[in-house]
Order: structure tokens, then sequence, then C-alpha cells
């Protein structure tokens, strides 16, 4: 089955991507790619560098090495980032609380006059209406609750028709119910939209829930990369040690 041909979105390519900030080096030659279409998490402990990728794959941050590749064109290239879409949500959602959540969702079609008013309007609906919130184009960030905002923070993502979509920990500050609904929303737009989604989290249920592939990240280096099987039955010392001390703490909480 070819894949790429029934989906929107495109291959996202790391090749050698490296990092250094005040003598720590924080992504250390990264290498991976991720299908079109395909739903690609990497999990990981805090400081291991999940965020720092996302912020350089979304051009928020350059790197001292290496490259990263949409379909085959490098993005530091300066026609690249026209040619494809690209959406981010954001760990805290990003929202702006003077803004209503309409114009929160609306916010990339206004500032680039994409379309008028009246088209931006009914996009921003039926964004909000994918993610359940119908009706409230009106309200304020700070009505809403935690689950609210970052679901409002994905309909934005939406609005650009992305054909990848960066997800920065987003079940972080949730509680368990809530972030399991999330996944299950992440995981209908995997299906609706058939976009590209490359999530970073440390919540291993939510990888192994709705990954193809997932990826295992340590002090900046990629130590793994395989099926939730692969992964679960790797002999790799430092994976083992990661899923040890995950499960560990699991049981802590519990």
């Amino acid at each position: 089955m070819n894949v790429a041909s029934q989906t929107n979105g495109i291959e996202l390519k790391i090749e050698g991507l490296y990092r250094k900030i005040n003598n720590q080096v924080i992504l250390d030659h990264i290498n991976f790619e991720v299908h079109a279409g395909e739903t690609f998490v990497i999990i990981g402990p805090s400081g291991s560098g999940k965020t720092m990728l996302l912020k350089h794959i979304i051009g928020l941050e350059k790197p001292d090495g290496g490259d990263v590749l949409l379909n085959g064109d490098s993005i530091f290239k300066p026609d690249t980032r026209d040619r494809y879409r690209l959406a981010m949500v954001f760990q805290s959602s990003a929202l702006l609380n003077s803004l209503t959540v309409g114009q929160n969702v609306g916010l990339y079609l206004t500032e680039h006059n994409i379309c008028s008013p009246a088209e931006i309007k009914k996009i921003v609906s039926e964004k909000l209406e994918i993610m359940g919130l119908k009706g409230l184009e009106d309200k304020y960030p700070s009505e809403l609750s935690g689950g609210m905002k970052k679901r409002v923070a994905i309909a934005r993502a939406l609005v650009s028709d992305p054909q990848l979509i960066l997800y920065d920990e987003p079940t972080s500050e949730l509680d368990p119910i809530m972030a399991v609904n999330i996944a299950r929303e992440i995981q209908k737009l995997k299906h609706r939209i058939k976009a590209t989604s490359l999530i970073v989290t440390h919540d291993r249920d939510l990888a192994y829930g709705i990954a193809d592939r997932i990826g295992i990240m340590k002090n900046g280096r990629m130590i793994a990369i395989g099926s939730k099987k692969e992964i679960m039955e790797s002999n790799n010392p430092e994976v083992v040690e990661f899923l040890n001390i995950d499960f560990q703490q699991l049981k802590i909480a519990q």
C-alpha cells in the first residue's frame, strides 16, 4: 500500500542535527525520518532535547550543523517554508489572553490577509467544531479549562490546513481523563486531515496509544527508533533503563 498517495502530509527528514549552547550539547547529531502521513512520537525525560528539536524544525532555533528536510528540501533555503504548511501546538497552548477564542484561532489567517473576514469566520467555526468547541468563538482563554485551551490551540493549528503538525507535550498539565481525551482528538485528526504528525511527550501511554513509530531521546541523542513492540522488546541497555525508570515512577505515582 502506498501510504504517501493517501495523505495530505509531507516527509520530514532530520540529518545530523547538532546544537551546542554554552558548551553544552543540546542536540547531538540527530538523525531520523518521519514518513508522509505518519504519526511519529518522541518520548524521553525532561531535558533530553525534545522541545529544542521541535523549535529547530519549526524555525524558532538554528542548528550549528545538520539539516531539516521537507520532502527533500532544506528548510534553511529561503523559499522552502513558503512551499509547505507547518503548524505547531505549543506546550503552554500559547493563546493570547487579550483575544477571543475565535480571534486566536483565526490569527494566522488575519495576519497574512489570506481571505476575507467572512471566510475567516467560517473557517474558524469549522475548526472549532472539529475540536468540539462549537459556539465558543466569543469566549476568552481565561474562561476556559486547561483541556479546552489545548483544543483551541489545536484548532488554531488546523486553520492553515497543515501538511506537518508538531505537538509539544500535548497532554502536559492535564488530569488523566482530559489527557486521554486530547489523545483521542489527536488520533481522530490523524485520520481526518491525514497530515504528518510529530509529537514530543513524556507520556508513554500517549506514545503507545497513537504512534506509528516511537523514538526515544536521552541527553540530546536519539537512542532508539521502532514500533511499540520493538521498543518494549529492545535489548538496548539505555532503552531498558529508560523504560524501567518510567515504570518505577508510574508505580510511585499510583
